[in-house]
């Protein structure tokens, strides 16, 4: 793809620069040689720089930011129209009113006129007017819709500037650098690089060598959108695409992948359990039978300790009774002798 890219390039007439009288030193880095008086400039650093911008181009416009393109010499200005309204961005050919970007407001009131003028044309307002009123109304239209038709839909200030030719977009270039905006342009030999943050060393006055290199650029921003919606449906199908369903169904699967293991530990607990419950019957059971003698034992010597008692019993009774029988009979012959 480079090589068929610098081909076209080539082809185009890129490569050739501004007399050497003409050239500024800061553009050395960028020349290959130079022939007939005339600098020749390096159709590598040509790409680098074109990839290069692609780059950050796609990246811009991937973070919702827009893109405004700035061509007024008559090279350039078709090519930067017919990118700028095919990549849906903003453009400035005809002249960059001076405050564009820092006195924003104010252009934003002059594209409100513009669009109550075009309102009005529509409806018919201005052709019930008089002839000299109605003749002021399409003048004053005129005037702004050259001046402001590209920027109209430009609600904010844009992520980055693409120029064609930096001399003669120096006013644009001082705003966009005041604003911090970030700037891409086309360098010619006699052109300072330092005035954008990514320069494209080219032939800015070849027609054909302008519409290819907008038209990279227009791809670039084409991908960036691109990508910009690839983030959008990205972060956005994690929460609209899950159904409870499936995450029922996701919830079930991982606590059927945890239960073998409580399973396990659960089926441990009870082996043990009903391990220690029948050692304990066991254990019950062998004690019963030597309970058993020992209960007879007592039992028995219960029996005999109530029997020696009530012998005990019976003898204490018995003894007075035994006592009291002498004394009766020592009494009768006693009274056998009284009376």
């Amino acid at each position: 793809m480079n090589k068929e890219l610098a081909r076209d390039l080539i082809n185009s007439g890129v490569h050739f620069g501004h007399r050497a009288s003409r050239w500024n030193p800061k553009m050395a880095p960028y020349i290959f040689a130079k022939r007939g008086m005339v600098h020749i400039v390096d159709v590598k650093q040509t790409i680098k720089g074109l990839l290069i911008s692609k780059k950050l181009l796609a990246q811009v416009v991937a973070s919702g930011k827009d893109v405004v393109f700035v061509g007024t010499k008559r090279q350039a200005q078709k090519a930067v129209k017919r990118v700028a309204l095919e990549s849906g961005m903003h453009y400035a050919n005809n002249r960059w009113l001076g405050g564009t970007l820092t006195n924003f407001r104010t252009i934003r009131s002059r594209v409100k006129r513009m669009e109550e003028l075009e309102a009005m044309e529509a409806d018919g307002s201005i052709a019930a007017e008089s002839k000299k009123r109605a003749s002021t109304l399409k003048r004053e239209l005129t005037k702004i819709k050259v001046n402001l038709d590209g920027v109209r839909k430009m609600n904010r200030i844009p992520g980055a500037m693409v120029v064609v030719d930096t001399k003669n977009e120096k006013n644009a270039l001082a705003e966009a650098k005041k604003l911090g905006v970030f700037t891409i342009g086309i360098i010619d030999t006699d052109s300072d690089p330092d005035a954008v943050n990514v320069a494209i060393p080219g032939n800015d006055d070849s027609v054909k060598a302008i519409e290819i290199i907008m038209t990279e650029l227009g791809e670039a921003i084409a991908e960036g959108k691109t990508l910009a919606r690839i983030q959008a449906t990205a972060s956005d199908s994690p929460i609209k695409g899950r159904s409870k369903r499936r995450a029922m169904g996701s919830a079930k699967d991982s606590t059927e992948d945890e239960t073998p293991l409580d399973a396990d530990d659960s089926a441990g607990d009870q082996g043990e359990k009903s391990v220690s419950e029948s050692t304990v019957q066991a254990d019950n059971k062998e004690k019963e039978p030597a309970a058993a003698p020992a209960e007879s034992e007592n039992a028995a010597q219960a029996a005999k300790t109530e029997e020696t008692a009530s012998v005990q019993t019976e003898q204490t009774e018995a003894a007075p009774q035994n006592q009291a029988a002498p004394a009766e009979t020592e009494t009768e012959p006693e009274k056998k002798e009284q009376a």
